[in-house]
């Protein structure tokens, strides 16, 4: 099943059809450790027929409350050549292969909610930077207690020119306003997915191709209940947290993006997120 955050409230899809959970708050239900279930046993009761989200984009919301959004790096082969290509100028090359090696996983802050856009929402590039690209990401709700209750895709907006300027300036890489994109729903499963679930990427500008990829989990290196393990480690998400799990789609380095571009990230079982450039 699938669970989208709209204007209206709540709304779960099931078998094609959807449902409005008009007396749920958001953040206490996806803070629920056993989200799965209770949605299962909620549309046993009366259930008030709703509007398919993806019908009317206008109503969809990011699928984000008070959580915050964090991120891991370097955790696809392609993503590590990527970033010591980048970042060899400056010295720090070998840094990121050490990462893709190392048994801890690189971890960072992405996004505070306030940040983040959702499905048909405009995403942004830096006016600083000269090199900026998507990463399309499979990304994990966590519940407070560090259980994986669903998924859902992430963009990770990133500056590549300011992060291999220096891989210190990391966070202004990353960290701005309308950097991070969710949605269009979260995908509610206690199962992990399988290895073949594949991510795609399409970037068109003027309406045509300029770059297109693909990747699967197989070629993801850490497990996710691993990078979820570290990321819990001496800290707390009283609200629980999303976490991206990296990308292995890298347009070429000549590629960057422009205003008025659509990015388009599709993930098997959750849907297409969909976002301008602007």
């Amino acid at each position: 099943m699938r669970l989208y955050r709209t204007d209206q409230g709540c709304v779960v899809e099931q078998d094609r059809a959807f449902f409005l959970l008009a007396r749920e708050s958001w953040d206490a239900l996806t803070a629920r450790e056993d989200l799965e279930v209770y949605l299962q046993n909620a549309l046993k009761e009366p259930r008030n027929p709703a509007e398919g989200p993806l019908a009317n984009p206008e109503s969809l919301l990011a699928p984000i409350g008070k959580q915050e959004v964090w991120a891991a790096g370097v955790t696809y082969y392609r993503s590590r050549d990527a970033r010591m290509e980048e970042s060899k100028s400056a010295g720090g090359g070998d840094f990121y292969d050490r990462v893709y090696r190392a048994e801890r996983p690189e971890l960072f802050f992405k996004s505070s909610a306030h940040r983040v856009v959702g499905h048909g929402g405009k995403v942004a590039i830096r006016g600083d930077a000269s090199w900026s690209v998507p990463e399309p990401e499979l990304t994990l709700l966590i519940s407070p207690g560090g259980k994986i209750t669903g998924y859902t895709i992430g963009n990770d907006m990133s500056s590549r020119d300011i992060e291999g300027e220096n891989p210190l300036y990391l966070p202004q890489a990353k960290i701005y306003h309308r950097s991070c994109a969710l949605g269009p729903g979260i995908l509610v499963s206690s199962s992990a997915l399988p290895a073949s679930t594949e991510i795609r990427l399409a970037i068109l500008r003027a309406g045509q191709a300029a770059f297109s990829g693909a990747t699967t989990l197989a070629k993801l290196k850490r497990e996710p209940a691993g990078l979820v393990d570290y990321l819990y480690r001496d800290n707390s998400f009283p609200n629980g947290c999303f976490l991206l799990t990296g990308t292995g789609i890298v347009p070429p380095d000549s590629f960057t993006l422009k205003n008025g571009d659509e990015i388009q990230i599709v993930i098997d079982r959750i849907g297409t997120l969909t976002n301008v450039v602007g």
